[in-house]
């Protein structure tokens, strides 16, 4: 499948970034949003000169205007180097409707896969939720806010390995390609969250496979507009629904249903100990298996394109859009 669009064709006048610096660059536009969100961060008292947020507030303001940077820059590359429209990275028609759809799958994954880890004895019940003691209209505030929060930083994670790189690689080198390198670079950023242990190794493998499944998602619908709502889901239920790590990450607030602990005896192979269920040999079955469903639903669509520029940086293109 080499030469694919995988959302919409490219314009007649455009610039296509070369695989390799597109992977530096995607990179480096997720540093520097970090960067740059710090120094404020720092004098707002939202920070530590570490980069480690303080309370709901700080976490709310990494997820918005950290991450939120970061996709901006993305969106600026794309319409001003690249020139063209956003509808080639994913955001094509049916915004609202994808958005929903895929947010109400990525709600129906995690609590599957929080239900079968309870089943299986790996999770006790520390404290109820917010309904369950005084004050829940106060503390519906920060988990509101980070909703919000959550879908600014899981869009821009699925703008940068999902809707450009992938994209990007796909129109060069074909899907499968596209799919490993932006799986396997979406594990490698995660991999610095916690200290190394066995738990942080189960845990990159299982978000290889989430960046796996969740591009075949993508290019299964010919959209980002859904994997923005399932990958902003996820992670809102996962911190703040449960209680539970995100990705090493323990959100300071009471949660929405229940505050679940890992049991006591309970193997850290199916609770995912410090990094959370996402380092759960039960994600890894459900992921292997929703990846297996994806592709065994026939071949996937696109729009050809034309043959790879030459490898230089960018290069502009007359060639009509098909």
């Amino acid at each position: 499948m080499a030469g694919i669009e995988l959302y919409a064709p490219r314009p007649a006048r455009h610039r296509r970034t070369w695989s390799v610096a597109a992977v530096v660059l995607g990179i480096a536009f997720m540093i520097t949003g970090q960067i740059l969100g710090v120094i404020p961060g720092v004098a707002l008292g939202l920070m530590d000169t570490e980069g480690t947020s303080s309370g709901w507030l700080g976490d709310f303001y990494m997820l918005v205007v950290m991450f939120g940077l970061a996709a901006l820059m993305v969106s600026g590359w794309v319409l001003w180097f690249e020139r063209r429209p956003l509808s080639t990275i994913g955001f094509n028609e049916n915004g609202l409707k994808r958005f929903l759809s895929g947010y109400a799958v990525g709600l129906a994954f995690l609590v599957a896969i929080i239900g079968v880890i309870w089943v299986a004895g790996g999770y006790r019940s520390e404290a109820g939720g917010v309904f369950a003691s005084e004050g829940a209209v106060a503390a519906l505030l920060p988990i509101g806010a980070l909703l919000l929060g959550f879908i600014v930083q899981g869009s821009t994670e699925e703008i940068v390995f999902r809707g450009w790189l992938m994209q990007l690689i796909a129109s060069r080198h074909g899907l499968v390609i596209a799919l490993i390198v932006n799986a396997v670079l979406f594990g490698l950023v995660h991999a610095g969250n916690i200290e190394p242990t066995k738990e942080l190794a189960l845990g990159v493998v299982n978000i290889v496979l989430f960046g796996a499944f969740i591009g075949l998602y993508a290019a299964r619908e010919g959209s980002l507009w859904g994997v923005c709502g399932w990958h902003a889901a996820w992670n809102w239920l996962l911190g703040l629904g449960f209680g539970l790590e995100v990705s090493g990450h323990v959100m300071d607030v009471k949660p929405l249903v229940v505050d679940l602990t890992a049991a006591d005896g309970a193997p850290w192979w199916l609770t995912g100990a410090t990094f959370g269920p996402e380092a759960s040999v039960v994600t890894t079955v459900i992921l292997l298996g929703a990846s297996l469903w994806v592709v065994m639903r026939g071949p996937f669509n696109g729009h050809a394109t034309p043959e790879p520029v030459a490898p230089r940086l960018a290069e502009t293109s007359e060639t009509p859009a098909t």
